[in-house]
């Protein structure tokens, strides 16, 4: 009986001994921890079945062979895990290490490696019993939060913000929110007396206030701030402050800080720049604008334009329509059609109209421009509208002083006729003579017996050339002195015209003793110009220059030259009485003479010409008697149209 008991009790034990063992086994696989026995007398190592699945070996009975072990960890890792082993055993201190395995498909897995060593009565070290745990998981997790740590900071470093906590547990600030407040991670976060002394002062009683508020109310923000560092440097950073609430209960606040102090101060030099643009607009009288003539919609629509139209800015958004209703209703049409053409074809426009003003009827003049962009929506526009009633204005009444001027300019020329008819005379008097001597010639030859037909035939081709001559001169007169023909531009060779003006007073020149030279440049220089006009220029000038030395002769010279900048310089010198000793400037005056009988416009006329052409008159004292008159127009087809 008492050897069934022991028996019974050596069963129960041995079953307990394996379901113990079991449990231990199954509780290493699922911590994924097994363990080791390392005989150092007889150098022998005993793993777990857990530890062999661990290196990816399969389980097997009695010890594993050490070069096995050794080739198995990682050779980077080789020397390191069995140094640390030699100097457990030298020392007090126990095996604790990390270190990867590479298994034999490859795999690399990392361990965690911890034991105790046994010593003799000697202090001999006998025995090493450890565990190691696959870590490889836990390491991974530890590398993606790492890395994950890592993105956030550059991302707030990249973007230059920084992020905090307030709860019950303390007060945690990013390292990128300590660089943007400028101060030292070392210190710990601020508190809230310490950073308000970071506020700007004129900001400092309304962020205090805010805080109570956050405090009392357990409310967030978003706001603009100004800090100043602990350098003195000022900055604006933009704090958000978001309140924590789990279960309806209040933990504490999360928020970010980010330093905004380039986009605020650019910010600024928008609203700086807009209010100087909202200024110029008013001054110039040009709004701007944007819409879509298709769904009619106004995007965008500036306060000048409002105001342009007689709308009050303040009283808000004034529709497409109201604005299209203040067309003046003649012009309604034109507009209409413009718009369409432009929103049909997808081009740019520029159109003039009229407007009666919203406030009192006032009938305005503008000019509106619009720019469609082609990757825009159809009938999608942004232009200006320009108010130019005063130039329409001005325009007329130059208009009236242009024909004022023609007026006065043909009344001088022709004064200037009766002044040259002796040497028309003489000019027109000259080819018909040798006409009328041709005709007796070519009589004189049909009469002989035969008819000489050869030199007739000769005599006649000298009268249709001494009339055309003369009808050439009769049409340059008529086209000078013909009223009311509108300025037109046309290239012009100034080196003939010079020899026709020079030809046409050189018999008055003769008669008072004048000698006509040219010294020209050798180009033949071309200007866009009125010919007509041209003409009147030499005219008068060279009138003047005459009428300077009828009473002692003299010498006319007509010169000309090129500049660098491509203006022809043409001057008319004479050997007269000279300038007037008062401000030689005044003879460019309206109805200023020194003449007994001279109406004081030649030379007006004469500016404004040349003014209108592009160029410029003046007159200089000559060295040893006389004056010269100098004009520039632009060469080569340069004058302004």
């Amino acid at each position: 009986m008492a050897d069934e008991d022991v028996q019974q009790t050596l069963e129960d034990l041995s079953r307990e001994l394996r379901e113990s063992k079991a449990r231990l086994e199954e509780a290493q696989r699922i911590a994924q921890v097994g363990h080791y026995y390392w005989n150092l007398i007889e150098n022998c190592v005993i793993w777990s079945d857990e530890l062999y699945r661990i290196y990816g070996l399969s389980p097997q009975k009695g010890p594993i062979d050490m070069a096995i072990c050794r080739e198995m960890i990682h050779p980077e890792d080789r020397d390191f895990v069995f140094r640390s082993a030699e100097e457990a055993l030298h020392s007090e201190a126990r095996p604790d290490i990390e270190h990867r395995v590479v298994r034999p498909d490859g795999e690399v897995r990392t361990v965690h490696a911890l034991g105790s060593v046994k010593r003799d009565a000697a202090g001999r070290p006998y025995e090493m019993f450890g565990t190691v745990q696959d870590i490889t998981d836990r390491k991974r997790g530890e590398d993606v939060l790492k890395r994950t740590q890592f993105y956030l900071s550059e991302g707030e470093r990249i973007a230059h913000i920084g992020s905090w906590a307030f709860n019950e547990s303390g007060h945690y600030w990013s390292d990128e929110l300590y660089k943007i407040y400028g101060l030292d991670p070392q210190n710990g976060a601020p508190t809230v007396e310490q950073y308000l002394n970071l506020i700007h002062p004129e900001d400092r009683a309304s962020m205090a206030e805010t805080i109570k508020l956050m405090q009392e109310q357990h409310c967030g923000h978003d706001l603009i701030e100004r800090i100043v560092r602990p350098d003195g440097q000022l900055r604006f950073v933009r704090a958000v402050a978001v309140p924590v609430v789990e279960h309806g209960v209040f933990k504490g606040f999360i928020g970010t800080t980010m330093d905004v102090t380039e986009q605020e101060l650019l910010t600024q030099k928008l609203r700086r720049e807009q209010a100087y643009l909202e200024e110029a607009q008013r001054l110039t009288h040009t709004g701007s604008w944007a819409a879509n003539f298709v769904t009619r919609e106004n995007f965008h629509v500036s306060d000048e334009t409002v105001r342009m139209h007689g709308f009050d800015p303040s009283e808000g958004p004034v529709s497409f329509e109201r604005f299209h209703d203040t067309v003046h209703p003649e012009d309604q049409a034109v507009v209409r059609a413009a718009l369409e053409s432009a929103t049909r074809t997808g081009t740019d426009y520029d159109i003039e109209y009229r407007i009666c003003r919203a406030t009192d009827g006032t009938i305005r003049f503008f000019r509106s421009l619009g720019h469609h962009n082609p990757s825009g929506e159809v009938g999608e526009y942004v232009g200006t509208t320009m108010d130019i009633t005063a130039q329409k204005r001005a325009e007329e009444e130059r208009e009236r002083l242009r024909r004022l001027e023609a007026d006065l300019a043909h009344i001088q020329r022709v004064n200037m006729l009766g002044e040259l008819a002796a040497a028309l005379a003489h000019e027109i008097k000259q080819p018909i003579a040798a006409s009328i001597t041709s005709a007796n010639a070519c009589l004189r030859w049909l009469d002989r017996d035969p008819p000489n037909l050869k030199r007739a035939r000769a005599a006649a081709a000298r009268i249709e050339q001494d009339g055309n001559r003369a009808a050439d001169i009769i049409d340059r007169l008529r086209s000078f002195y013909k009223k009311g023909l509108p300025p037109k531009r046309e290239i012009v060779d100034v080196k003939e015209m010079i020899q026709e003006m020079s030809a046409l007073f050189r018999t008055e020149a003769v008669r008072h003793s004048i000698q006509i030279h040219s010294e020209l440049h050798e180009d033949r220089p071309r200007v866009l110009a009125d010919r007509v006009q041209l003409q009147q220029i030499f005219m008068n000038l060279m009138l003047n220059a005459i009428e300077a030395m009828k009473d002692s002769g003299g010498e006319l010279q007509i010169s000309s030259r090129l500049t660098p900048d491509s203006h022809l310089i043409i001057s008319i010198s004479d050997t007269g009485v000279g300038l007037p000793a008062e401000d030689g400037e005044k003879i460019f005056d309206a109805f200023h003479t020194t003449k007994s009988q001279g109406t004081g416009m030649g030379l007006a006329i004469t500016r404004s010409i040349v003014e209108a052409h592009g160029g410029r008159v003046w007159a200089t004292a000559n060295a040893e008697a006389g004056a010269t008159f100098h004009f520039t127009l632009p060469a080569k087809g340069e004058a302004n149209a």
